[in-house]
C-alpha cells in the first residue's frame, strides 16, 4: 500500500515537473528565489504600518514569529526526522527530474517554502480581520503563496505532499498563536 502510494506521488510530481520551457525556467528560478520577495516584504511592513500604527509592533512580531516559527518547524524538526530526499536527490527518478537552479539540501519534506508563505498568508488574514482592514491583499498573497509552493515542484526540489502538508503547516500556526498575541494585549492594557 505504501509503495503504491509512494509511486503514484512519483507519477504526480514527473508530471507536474514536466511543464518547462526556457521562459518558464527563467520565470519559476526568480518566483522560487528567496531574496525576489522582499520588495513585497517591505510593501506589507508599510501596509500593516499604515492601517494598524497602535500595534504595529505587535502585529510584526506575530507576522515574524509565525513565519520563523513554521520555518523552524519544517526545516528544523521535520527535514531531519522524515529524511525524505528531495526529488533531485531521489535515486529512483533524480536522472528524469527536471531541475532549474541548486537541488538544496538532500532532504525535502516538508516545504519550508510552502510554510513560510502559508504562515504570512494566515498571519495577515487574522491581522486584517481582528482590525477590520478591507483589503484584497490577503487575497493576493493566497494565490502568490501557491505559485510560489508550485514553484518548488517546478524546480524539481519538492514532491507535491511536501508542499500540501508544509501549506497546512504554515497555515495553521498563525491560528494557534494568535491567542497568545490577544492575551499579551489585553495584559499589556490591563497595566
Amino acid at each position: 500500500m505504501i509503495e503504491t502510494i509512494r509511486y503514484a506521488e512519483y507519477e504526480w510530481f514527473l508530471w507536474l515537473n514536466s511543464f518547462h520551457s526556457p521562459l518558464w525556467d527563467t520565470i519559476m528560478f526568480w518566483v522560487t528565489y528567496r531574496f525576489t520577495w522582499i520588495p513585497l516584504y517591505l510593501y506589507i511592513i508599510y501596509y500593516l504600518f499604515k492601517n494598524i500604527r497602535a500595534d504595529f509592533v505587535l502585529s510584526i512580531l506575530f507576522v515574524l514569529i509565525s513565519v520563523g516559527l513554521a520555518d523552524r518547524i519544517t526545516s528544523g524538526l521535520m527535514k531531519p526526522y522524515f529524511q525524505r530526499f528531495r526529488p533531485c536527490h531521489d535515486p529512483l527518478i533524480q536522472h528524469i527530474v527536471h531541475v532549474v537552479g541548486n537541488c538544496g539540501g538532500q532532504y525535502g519534506f516538508v516545504s519550508s517554502h510552502a510554510s513560510n508563505s502559508f504562515a504570512l498568508v494566515a498571519a495577515l488574514i487574522i491581522l486584517f480581520k481582528n482590525y477590520k482592514i478591507d483589503s484584497k491583499l490577503p487575497l493576493f498573497l493566497f494565490f502568490w503563496a501557491i505559485i510560489v509552493s508550485y514553484s518548488r515542484i517546478y524546480v524539481g526540489v519538492h514532491f507535491p505532499t511536501d508542499i500540501l502538508v508544509g501549506g497546512l503547516i504554515g497555515f495553521l500556526i498563525p491560528f494557534a498563536i494568535f491567542p497568545i498575541v490577544k492575551l499579551i494585549k489585553q495584559k499589556a492594557s490591563i497595566t
